[in-house]
């Protein structure tokens, strides 16, 4: 079984959780997700199963869209619903329509961010969630991420008794959304933190095609899992194709350098056999004329000659 499994990831479970989950329903060890996704958030989390596992890296830097309801007047330890207030400040009336999209546009672009205390990064050797839970603090890392699109998604500003807007963000890997809806609290004057947050998208699958645990057991009973799968190579349309005759598979399938095939410029090489996934090449750092093999897929009949 190889391919990839578009899991709506629920809330309460963590991203391994989930892996662990998916491969003891189907049997498999070899099975990982594309990019972790925080217990209390649900949404889209591709489950890559058997061959899928090598394609990992490729995907995991892919944009993600994610929705969120920023909360004003109240700011807390962990910047989401989950925490401990810090601060609060009473609003009477939520921003105008035009105040919030002005301090959106603000956001885009690539942005400067400090990680939540609460989170995996590591600062000597050691995860920020770990400090803050023996009550320490230390000096964040700043990072860079990209926020290709800010958008308001809800217009009905005669709702201002609960204080919040909800956002669309399509971003780069790497962005905190907490902080992001914290940021943009303070842009507008007040305290926030993130009410809520689910992942949308991730590169080409949409929330609109995961499937749920339960959808995943009733396909295993009537052994169809297959059906819902995503093949390999359609989770890799962002690295370009060469499409190779017969005896270049078959030097591919060994893992052989080959010259750079003419009008490809890009690092990476998806290499194809009439609609077989065959290996992803990149090129040698010291021979751009070069290519090498990064991933060969065992997705073919073993005997290649």
């Amino acid at each position: 079984m190889n391919g990839v499994i578009p899991l709506f990831k629920p809330k309460e479970m963590t991203s391994h959780g989930c892996v662990a989950k998916i491969r003891h329903m189907i049997g498999i060890k070899k099975v990982g997700h594309t990019g972790t996704l925080d217990p209390d958030v649900e949404g889209v989390l591709p489950i890559c199963v058997g061959e899928a596992t090598k394609i990992i890296p490729f995907l995991s830097s892919l944009k993600k869209v994610y929705e969120s309801t920023v909360s004003l007047g109240v700011s807390t330890t962990t910047e989401d619903a989950s925490g401990e207030i810090v601060e609060s400040k009473e609003i009477t009336m939520l921003p105008a329509k035009a105040e919030i999209e002005a301090v959106l546009t603000s956001f885009t672009g690539e942005i400067t961010q400090v990680p939540p205390m609460y989170s995996a990064v590591k600062v000597k050797g050691k995860k920020l969630y770990e400090y803050a839970r023996e009550n320490l603090t230390v000096e964040r890392p700043k990072r860079q991420v990209i926020i290709h699109k800010l958008e308001r998604i809800d217009v009905d500003e005669g709702n201002t008794s609960n204080h919040t807007f909800s956002i669309r963000i399509h971003c780069s890997k790497g962005t905190y959304i907490r902080t992001l809806c914290v940021d943009i609290g303070k842009a507008l004057g007040y305290p926030a933190h993130m009410a809520s947050l689910q992942r949308t998208e991730t590169d080409s699958v949409n929330i609109r095609d995961t499937v749920t645990f339960v959808e995943i057991e009733k396909a295993i009973y009537e052994e169809r899992v297959n059906k819902f799968m995503i093949p390999i190579e359609n989770m890799l349309e962002h690295i370009p194709t060469w499409q190779v005759d017969k005896q270049m598979k078959i030097k591919v399938l060994h893992g052989q350098k080959l010259s750079l095939p003419e009008g490809f410029s890009d690092n990476y090489i998806k290499v194809m056999y009439e609609n077989q996934l065959l290996a992803i090449y990149e090129k040698v750092s010291d021979d751009n004329h070069l290519i090498k093999p990064t991933r060969v897929f065992n997705l073919h009949k073993k005997k290649v000659n």
